[in-house]
């Protein structure tokens, strides 16, 4: 009885060190896995930004920057004894095959591939991953199969200086309810669920990929070319489709990127190129639709 307890008792210590040792992981081994250096975010995430910007991509006559819709990146969260990936890689339609067959070899998941704009000059698609174990031998694997596309994967130079946008952002800003930050020419938003989102029972925070994303980048004349997803639940796909449609908002795909998410999320890409406010009229619209957390 007295080991029963005994053991019993010490199970919290158990979990305390599998949680330890999970967030003791040494980043810079799997940054010199990956290439290049990863960002530290909130949740214990290690992510990395991953642009295209070998690819010159049109969508009706705008050309697209990577931070509009160009940006593969990997995230990393300790899980465990080891660690748990997810990611969006961008790929060209002859990268697909390549590239997928190697994650595969390296046990990585593909989750899911499909398209997430419309009439690209180049065929452009998107193929998301996961993964659990080991996270140098993730970073690897995930290494291996991006070497097989035309993704830039050297730390490369620092990006030149911020300029400033030829947006109104602070209106932006004012009707969509949230602040947004500039990168690569693009006004971002990042606008997380307000329930929590698990997948495989493994907490997912907003920084891996779980947050709707609204991007705005510059067109000319107080216009902007808009994309993104909306992040929903099923209950919520009818309503925000036909309010984005009613403003003036293309839907360009609507799909998962997780198998075994709980709740399981809905994924709504979108595009115009018009008023920049206009747009983020009809996409504050859409987001009070939205389970969303409130800006302030």
């Amino acid at each position: 009885m007295n080991r029963i307890v005994t053991w019993i008792a010490s199970l919290p210590a158990l979990a305390l060190c599998v949680c330890a040792s999970a967030a003791e992981i040494d980043w810079s081994k799997v940054d010199q896995a990956i290439g290049k250096k990863g960002s530290d975010l909130p949740g214990g995430v290690h992510k990395y930004g991953l642009p295209r910007s070998d690819l010159h991509v049109t969508v009706d006559g705008v050309a697209i920057k990577p931070a509009l819709a160009l940006g593969s990146w990997l995230a990393f969260q300790p899980s465990g004894d080891g660690a748990m990936v997810m990611g969006d890689l961008v790929l060209t339609d002859t990268e697909i095959s390549p590239v997928m067959q190697r994650l595969i070899e390296g046990s990585i998941e593909i989750t899911a591939v499909h398209n997430h704009l419309l009439r690209t000059s180049v065929p452009v698609f998107y193929m998301h991953v996961g993964g659990h174990g080991d996270p140098v031998k993730l970073a690897e694997a995930l290494r291996a199969g991006l070497a097989l596309s035309k993704t830039p994967l050297s730390q490369g130079a620092p990006p030149p200086p911020s300029t400033a946008l030829e947006l109104d952002t602070a209106a932006i800003e004012k009707t969509l309810g949230y602040k947004g930050t500039a990168n690569g020419g693009v006004y971002q938003f990042s606008i997380p669920r307000a329930e929590s989102v698990s997948e495989g029972g493994m907490a997912v925070p907003p920084s891996m990929g779980t947050s709707t994303a609204l991007n705005f980048q510059p067109t000319g004349g107080g216009k902007a070319a808009i994309t993104g997803d909306f992040v929903l639940l099923g209950s919520e796909v009818k309503a925000i489709v036909k309010t984005l449609r009613q403003h003036g908002i293309e839907v360009t795909a609507l799909h998962s990127h997780m198998i075994d998410d709980s709740p399981h999320l809905f994924f709504m890409h979108f595009w115009a190129n018009e008023d920049a406010q206009r747009l983020a009229q009809g996409l504050r619209a859409a987001l009070d639709l939205a389970n969303v957390k409130r800006g302030s």
